[in-house]
């Protein structure tokens, strides 16, 4: 028989053995070389690490005072200067009808009370009633139709008296061919009277004396005496009011002894001459 197979005895793999071998540290990878057309990479700029100040030794005293400074001083904005008011450029007639700046005042003392500014509607809602000497900054025209508001038919009833004024002054236009203010003043200045009567008491006898009128009281005289004429004329009359204050204009711009304001002003100064 043959001789039986030798196994071979098997061997134990030492753990010290079996460790694999430490493997070297692999070295860093060199950057690489600059090309000479691209030049080094730019170096990343650290920043530098602020200097330690050491701790001061002293307390800490008060904090410093604040530096005055100087007040800034805003600059306003300027304000625009007003405009000048814009004057009309259509001529200012009165009842868009007659000019006032042709009319002329032949009397001195009056010219300065009889007021002819510019005016389409004479009405200024009493703007100078509580001013002294204000009527004489009112127009004429005005102060005429505020004297035709007498009796119960015109007391208050302004509109009523602006129309017969309005209409008045077309009569006289249509019969004298002037202009009806300018026939007005004619009126008031042959209708002021200059010279009136005054009481003056002696040792218990009352006097009258004459003595002569201021302007402002010629005209208020005027004024009153051509309005009272033309509504006393108006009473048994089929007249209007309008054709009799017409009338009542022309007569006293002729100087006419039927006109009513002519016949007591030529009343007021008789009487007067004979009190001198």
């Amino acid at each position: 028989m043959g001789e039986p197979e030798k196994k071979e005895p098997e061997k134990r793999e030492d753990p010290e053995d079996s460790a694999e071998e430490p493997k070297e540290p692999e070295k860093p990878s060199s950057p690489p070389e600059p090309s000479p057309e691209t030049g080094p990479p730019a170096a990343r700029e650290e920043p530098a690490p602020a200097p330690e100040t050491p701790p001061s030794q002293e307390a800490p005293g008060p904090p410093p005072a604040p530096e005055p400074t100087e007040p800034t001083t805003e600059e306003k904005p300027k304000k625009e200067p007003r405009r000048p008011r814009k004057r009309p450029t259509y001529p200012m007639k009165l009842f868009e009808k007659y000019d006032l700046s042709e009319v002329e005042v032949h009397d001195p003392g009056l010219a300065k009370y009889i007021n002819l500014s510019p005016i389409v509607i004479p009405h200024t809602g009493g703007r100078w009633a509580a001013k002294p000497f204000g009527k004489a900054r009112t127009s004429i025209v005005e102060r005429l139709i505020n004297h035709m508001m007498r009796t119960e038919d015109y007391t208050g009833k302004k509109s009523k008296s602006f129309r017969v004024v309005r209409s008045s002054f077309e009569i006289v236009e249509r019969k004298a061919g002037r202009n009806p203010v300018q026939v007005l003043v004619d009126a008031l200045e042959k209708a002021a009277p200059r010279e009136e009567i005054t009481r003056l008491r002696f040792g218990g006898i009352s006097v009258p004396r004459a003595v002569d009128i201021a302007p402002s009281r010629r005209l208020d005289m005027a004024l009153r005496n051509v309005c009272q004429g033309a509504v006393q004329a108006t009473f048994k009359n089929k007249k209007p009011a309008e054709e009799c204050l017409a009338d009542e204009i022309l007569l006293a711009a002729k100087g006419d002894m039927q006109s009513s304001a002519i016949a007591k002003k030529e009343e007021l100064e008789r009487i007067a001459a004979s009190a001198r």
